[in-house]
């Protein structure tokens, strides 16, 4: 067997987070197994490393949590700052065959880059997920905002850049273009896997009885579009129609804020809306189980993991018609939506409602699709980036 890739997890490596990118990393280092080694930048030692038992622990640990941020117990910043006081904190990194970044790393990270670039013999590949923060600047946190085109510059530095989608590889090479960049790194569309499901059986009904159940599975902020998904199921329940909807995700403080807000409006009015935030991966499998069908209202996503998901449990899925939702979703499976603006979405779930016909061919749709596995993903990754050249500082 070949050397392994150093796979750097330092952020998702102390977050129990469940986000887009986190589910990712996650997913990438479970289908890697053997064929990676799980690195962190200690930021207490200011080195990298190997990770440790309770940071392997972490990355196993399924128990939901509401916060993004990382987090070290006292233990681990002690030992790091003693390793960094005694000299003792530049150990040698395990022999590898090259680097995979699946993280949309700080500026942290890349002031530390060099030194962990310079420990990598093979080819150093960086996964980007999406230029949402460019295209929506407006709903996303002011943080992620000022840092984005200093992270898009950086990317330059890899020998390659594997995209989660058609999508966000143009959005990524049409910046560095109009950034004028000499020699940029080549670009790889890899579209991402996900979990395999049983087969569901045919003629099997919907466990959401008489009622339907609406699922929406995403995280809580604001290029979600939570608020056009709420003012439509308002505009229906004020119409006489009978459904529940079912959200599921963490929020963001910032840019959540005004669909907590009416959340809590909407529930407190006795409508039949349910929150659970942060939960376990076994808590989504059982809200897709129980749901009729879901609602992805995002305005924009570097692939769209729950439409994917959605249609891999046999619900068929209304979201957007347009960049990566349309890659996810196109295959069949889902109602797909010019816009997703509270008029189209209580259109579209309206449709559902009242036309089973619709529903019962979409379910057969979504129940004949076949899906990448994140085995299979992982293997196309390694795959491209063993065909890869290491590149100089020139970027030749």
């Amino acid at each position: 067997m070949s050397a392994p890739f150093l796979l750097d997890l330092s952020h998702t490596g102390h977050s129990r987070a469940r986000t887009g990118i986190q589910r990712v990393t996650r997913s990438l280092y479970n289908a890697l197994g053997a064929q990676a080694i799980a690195i962190t930048h200690d930021p207490h030692a200011r080195a990298w490393r190997a990770f440790e038992p309770w940071e392997h622990a972490n990355l196993a640990d399924e128990s939901p949590a509401a916060g993004r941020g990382a987090k070290w117990p006292l233990g681990a910043k002690l030992r790091g700052t003693a390793r960094r006081l005694v000299g003792n904190a530049s150990a040698r990194l395990p022999e590898n065959a090259g680097l995979i970044v699946p993280e949309v790393f700080s500026e942290q990270i890349t002031r530390a880059l060099p030194t962990l670039f310079a420990a990598t013999p093979g080819p150093r590949v960086a996964v980007f997920h999406d230029a949402i923060a460019l295209k929506y600047p407006e709903l996303t946190p002011n943080k992620t905002v000022a840092r984005f085109p200093a992270y898009l510059v950086e990317l330059l530095s890899f020998d390659g850049v594997a995209a989660v989608s058609e999508d966000s590889r143009a959005a990524l090479v049409d910046y560095w273009r109009w950034l004028g960049a000499k020699n940029p790194p080549p670009v790889r569309a890899i579209s991402l896997g996900t979990d395999p499901r049983p087969p569901a059986r045919n003629g099997e009904k919907s466990p959401a009885g008489g009622r339907p159940i609406v699922l929406s599975v995403g995280s809580i902020e604001g290029r979600k579009n939570h608020i056009s998904l709420l003012a439509a199921c308002e505009k229906l329940w004020a119409s006489g129609n009978q459904f529940s909807l079912h959200l599921v995700g963490t929020s963001h403080p910032q840019t959540g804020a005004a669909a907590l807000a009416r959340i809590r409006s909407l529930q407190a009015a006795g409508r039949p809306l349910r929150y659970d935030g942060a939960v376990s991966d076994a808590a989504v499998e059982a809200a897709y189980a129980a749901c009729t069908f879901t609602v992805y209202p995002s305005l924009m996503e570097g692939f769209g993991l729950p439409v994917i998901e959605s249609v891999a449990h046999g619900k068929p899925c209304i979201c957007s018609a347009h960049g990566a939702l349309a890659e996810s979703a196109r295959a069949g499976g889902s109602l797909m939506l010019e816009s997703v603006d509270e008029s189209a979405l209580a259109a579209a779930i309206t449709r559902f409602i009242v036309e089973p016909g619709l529903l019962a061919n979409l379910t057969a749709e979504a129940r004949a699709r076949r899906f990448k596995s994140w085995a299979g993903y992982a293997s196309e990754l390694t795959e491209w980036i063993c065909g890869l050249k290491r590149r100089d500082r020139t970027g030749r």
